[in-house]
């Protein structure tokens, strides 16, 4: 089993900045993908930054140049950078981890509990 725990979330006003991070535990090798996805009250999850083990990255068009994915694997935890905050970002942030066992093959797909970020107008 893995674990994935989010922190960083809280209220910030407009044009304001926010660090999300999530931690992954559990019996596993590598985080091989991690993606962070958003969810707004009314609204469908939203797929928001992506990054690969080998550093590879994809954002949301909502969020270049604004929002920077990064991982440290020696502890393997993902950073979500989130600048220039819009009160559209507002949501549930939450984590999704694909990892991989010793053999270097698919070994789950697992998900944080959510962070609230808030951006107030």
């Amino acid at each position: 089993q893995v674990r994935l725990v989010e922190s960083g979330g809280g209220l910030v006003p407009a044009g304001g900045s926010l660090r999300l991070s999530c931690a992954a535990s559990g019996t596993f090798f590598k985080i091989d993908v991690m993606n962070w996805y958003r969810q707004a009250p009314g609204k469908q999850r939203e797929l928001v930054a992506t990054i690969t083990r080998t550093s590879g990255t994809n954002y949301a068009d909502s969020v270049k140049g604004r929002f920077a994915i990064s991982m440290n694997n020696a502890k393997n935890t993902v950073y979500l950078q989130m600048n220039s905050l819009k009160p559209e970002d507002t949501g549930v942030y939450s984590c999704n981890a694909h990892v991989l066992d010793t053999r270097m093959t698919p070994a789950g797909d697992y998900w944080g509990q959510g962070t609230q970020v808030t951006v107030s107008s």
